[in-house]
Formats: structure tokens, sequence, C-alpha cells
């Protein structure tokens, strides 16, 4: 193949290119062919807080467990599993950042174009928070006294006790006056029937009547028996069986009495041991070896696996709580000293549960905790107005740029615009098709404002090539050869200053937050781009369209005779 003829490739190649971008950045949707039309439905330009709305949220900051001297440091660690997080849920460049009030640390999150504030709080509480902390158990607690309200009660309840067995050793009927006195809801409307039991049935002092004593059936024990539930009168009716198979028939009259109350149950105290999620290094699913059911490995980092030595070492025997967002969701027991910094979660958890705990602890566990303080709900309408003007703006000014190229370049200064226009939508092109993947480019109005800064610095590559190539012509070489001496001894400058603007950015990147660093994306990516329309396309179009026909075509950039003469003027 000819030189020639590899030219021309080059040319349809680049006539293909603008076509595709021109079609993903046409802004209106497309009916026909449908699949095509489907395929560019999927593609947008996302859009920031500024621009499209969103929610804005104020979060206070607990430092109170931190070191002094760690705050900054657990602040960056907030800033950075409150991004992952966020970004995991498919917001493109929130806005994160801390900022000091008073005394008071705040967490400033803003998210573009999410619509449910319930959801967006929802999303940021979901990162756990993890603890682990020494479990003390709960001190004895001293017995009870009864009251003297009740005490003079279950004096009431012995002395009618005492009277009833009175009554029954007289002769009165024992079921008679069980119906009518005793206390006992099971067995008062049989007369105090309790039916045949073995030993063990009821609590140890009526079993010690019924089975340890001498009395015979149809007797009553001669004394009123105490018990938990109150006073008994017990009276044998029938025996059956012998050892472990006898079984005693009997029925008793019982008054209840009061007792002391139960001691309040103590809650079991925790221990802070400044172990936390921030010394979490992973997290996996594993399962048990003889169950098989899940559970969750975790693997501390080198701070975290000394903590957690010395923790399990002091502990053995005792219990370790882990806490999740306040709340405890494991609290094993130290079987020996783990040295390793590897352990593990167990619980009752479903595949699925472990598989998202896992999952949100790799995500990030908060160094500090956080309460929600404030809420908005952020409209787009100043932010639309500015795109508009923004926009409009750009708009004349690339208009304007385009006039001046070709006013004073002529047919270079065209072919220059035509780059322009093909710069464009490939930059729209390459914004709306980074939606689709994990790269997704938000734009804000400083975002636009490098976009346009970029455009000024495409043309500008194109000044320094014309400007060159008009002095390489001015020294006799033909059009095609100045042209290709012009992109050659410009390149080295074109290269230094966008390199320069390509480590500015970068840095801006590395460093900025929110806009700025919206802003520096855009510059990079258009800085990028515009010296690839500018060295690249432009020379291409002009390779294959300049031939000899522009030897004659004094509009090309100038009359290269007048130039002449002006020059031997000047010289005389």
């Amino acid at each position: 193949m000819t030189v020639r003829g590899k030219v021309w490739i080059k040319f349809f190649l680049v006539v293909i290119l603008f076509l595709i971008t021109a079609l993903i950045a046409y802004p209106k949707p497309i009916q026909k062919p449908a699949w095509v039309g489907n395929t560019l439905a999927k593609l947008k330009i996302n859009l920031g807080l500024d621009l499209q709305g969103g929610i804005h949220l104020i979060y206070k900051v607990d430092t109170s467990g931190v070191d002094p001297s760690k705050v900054s440091d657990g602040l960056n660690g907030l800033q950075d599993v409150i991004e992952r997080r966020v970004n995991a849920f498919g917001v493109a460049e929130p806005l994160i950042e801390t900022s000091k009030s008073g005394n008071e640390q705040r967490l400033i999150v803003e998210l573009a174009g999410v619509k449910d504030i319930e959801a967006a709080k929802s999303m940021i509480k979901e990162t756990p928070f993890l603890e682990f902390k020494k479990m003390e158990a709960p001190a004895e607690q001293p017995p009870q006294e009864i009251s003297p309200e009740d005490k003079a009660y279950n004096d009431q309840q012995k002395q009618k006790a005492e009277d009833l067995l009175k009554q029954v050793q007289g002769g009165a009927d024992f079921t008679e006056l069980a119906k009518q006195n005793s206390e006992d809801p099971g067995s008062k409307d049989q007369g105090g029937d309790l039916g045949f039991v073995k030993r063990g049935t009821f609590v140890p002092e009526f079993d010690k009547v019924l089975f340890d004593s001498n009395l015979q059936p149809g007797q009553i024990y001669p004394q009123v028996v105490e018990s938990d539930f109150g006073y008994h009168i017990i009276k044998l009716l029938e025996v059956r069986g012998d050892g472990d198979n006898k079984e005693v028939h009997s029925q008793h009259i019982l008054l209840a009495k009061k007792t002391p109350p139960a001691p309040a149950q103590a809650q079991p105290t925790f221990t802070e041991t400044g172990l936390s999620g921030k010394n979490l290094k992973s997290a996996s699913v594993e399962f048990m070896s003889q169950s098989g059911k899940p559970e969750v490995g975790i693997e501390f980092d080198s701070e975290g696996a000394k903590m957690f030595a010395d923790l399990t070492k002091a502990n053995v025997g005792k219990q370790i709580a882990i806490f999740l967002d306040g709340q405890v969701i494991s609290a094993p027991t130290v079987q020996t000293e783990i040295t390793d910094g590897k352990a593990v979660i167990t619980g009752n958890f479903t595949l699925d549960e472990a598989k998202k705990l896992a999952q949100r602890l790799n995500e990030g566990a908060l160094p500090m905790p956080i309460t929600l303080i404030g809420q908005q709900s952020v409209e787009a309408s100043l932010g639309m107005l500015s795109l508009t003007q923004s926009l409009k703006a750009g708009l004349i000014g690339i208009i304007l740029v385009m006039i001046f190229m070709i006013i004073y370049y002529r047919f270079l200064g065209f072919v220059a615009s035509v780059s322009l226009v093909i710069y464009s939508s490939l930059m729209v092109a390459i914004f709306k098709l980074s939606s689709v993947t994990p790269w997704s480019i938000t734009l804000t109005l400083a975002g636009i404002a490098g976009f346009i800064l970029s455009v000024g610095m495409a043309v500008d590559a194109n000044i320094l090539i014309f400007e060159r190539t008009k002095e390489e012509i001015r020294k006799g070489r033909s059009i095609r050869s100045g042209i290709d001496e012009g992109f050659r001894r410009a390149w080295p400058s074109i290269r230094d200053s966008n390199i320069s603007t390509m480590i500015t950015s970068l840095i801006l990147i590395w460093f900025g937050t929110g806009f700025v660093k919206g802003f520096a994306v855009t510059l990079l990516l258009g800085v990028l781009v515009s010296m690839f329309t500018a060295i690249v396309l432009t020379r291409t179009i002009l390779t294959a369209i300049i031939g000899e026909w522009a030897e004659e075509k004094g509009w090309i950039i100038a009359d290269r005779k007048s130039e002449v003469s002006d020059d031997k003027l000047a010289e005389n």
C-alpha cells in the first residue's frame, strides 16, 4: 500500500471517529434503529450536586474515645471509609469532608442525584462501627429483705393454716376445707387432690413429707409445712409401687405467702479495650469444620494483632464482646491466647447474612462513631440556571475562537476549527461513556470550567503549530513540507506546557476534594484529548487534504510572494 493510501485510511478513520462521537454526544434520543437508540439511552452525563440536586447531611463525630494526637488520622480514615461506602452504592464523586464547629468535629456528606433522604441516611448508617470490649460478669446481688407488711401477712397466713390443721385433726371434712380455703388454683376445685406422683414432682419440703416420713395412708401430717409457695396442710391418701417406681396419692390445703422480691438482674459491664474496626485488615466468610455453619473470619493489622494478643492473653476463660454499631453480635469465650491476629465472629448466621457482614466489614469499619445532626434536600434550579449560562458562554467563546482562527490562519484555521468540533464531541462522548464504567465522571460547574479551559488549550496547541508552519514557509519550504516541519518543531513546546498542566491537575486530584477534584479531572482529561486532536487529528486531516493545489492558493495561510516582497523591503 502506498503512503498516500495509508494517509487516506487514517483520514477516513478520523471521519468515522467523529461520526461515532457525534452520535453519542447528540443530546436528543434516537428512535431508529431501535437497538442503537436503546444503547445510547443508557449513556448519560452524571451531574453534580450543584447541577442536579441531592442530599446534604451533617454528622457529629464522637472523638471522645480517641487519643487527641490521633484525631486527625481518625478523621482522614473516617472520610475514606464513608467515601468507599458511598461509592459502593453507585453515587459518583460525592463530597465528603470534615470541619470543626466550636469544640465539635463534623462530617459533611453531599450526595448528588440522591432524592430519597432516608435511603441516603441508611446508606451511611450501614457502615459498621466495630468494637471489641472486655465483658465483666455482674456482681452478686445481696438477697432482698421482706417488707414488714408482707411479714405480718405471712404470720396471719401461718396462723390460719394452723387453725385449719386443728380443724381437720378434729374431724372436719378435708376436701370441703380445701375447696373453701386452699389458694392452689390447680387443685382447689378438686378438694386439694394432687393425684399419684413420683419423688421429685413437688418442692423438697413437700416431697420429704410424702416419701421420707412415716406418714401412713389416711393420715394428716401433724405440722404445717412451709415452702417457697406458702403453708401446706398435707394428707396422704394412697401409696403404690416400691423403690424408684413408688408413687403417692395426696391432697393438700395451701395458704400462699409473700416472698422477698427477686434481686434485680444485674447487666454485664463492658470495658473499652482500644481495639476497633480501624485495626481490621480483612474479613471473609468461612465455615465451621464440624457443623458447616457459616462464620466470619477477621484478620487484624500489625497494631491490632498485638492488641488482640494482649487482650486474649489477659482474658483466657473470659468473654470478649464484639460490638457492631453498638449492638453485641457475639461474645465468645477466650479459650487460649491468639497471637496471629486472626479470629472468627460466630453467630446464628445464614450464608447471606455472613456474606453481608463480611462485605460491610471489608468496606471499612468507622474509626469513630458518628451521629446525624442535620439534613437537607438540595434543589438544582439555581445550578441548572448556572449550567445554562455557562454552556451558552462556552458556546459563544468557541464560536468566536473559530472565527478568529479562520480569519487569521485561513484554511489552516478552518481545519483547526473542525478539530475543535471533533474535540468537543469526543469530550462529551467520554463523559457519557464513563457513566457505564467503574470510573464514572461527574460534571459540576467547576468541571465545566475545566472543560472550557481545556478548549482554549487545544486552540493554543494549533496556534503554536501554525505559527511555526508560517515561519517555515517564509523560509522557502513548500506548504506540505512547512506543515510537517511546523508540527515537528512545535511538539516540544506543546508537550512541555501540557505536561506541566497535567502534573498540576494530578496534584489537585490527589490532594483536592469535591469540586476542586472535579475541576482537575475534567481539565486533565481535556488536556489529553486536546493533545490528541491537535497533534493527531489536525495533522491527519491536513496531510490528507493538502496537495500540489495548495501551492498555488495563497489563502492556505498567506500569499507567499507578498510576504517575500515585504521581507525584501524590510531588508532595504
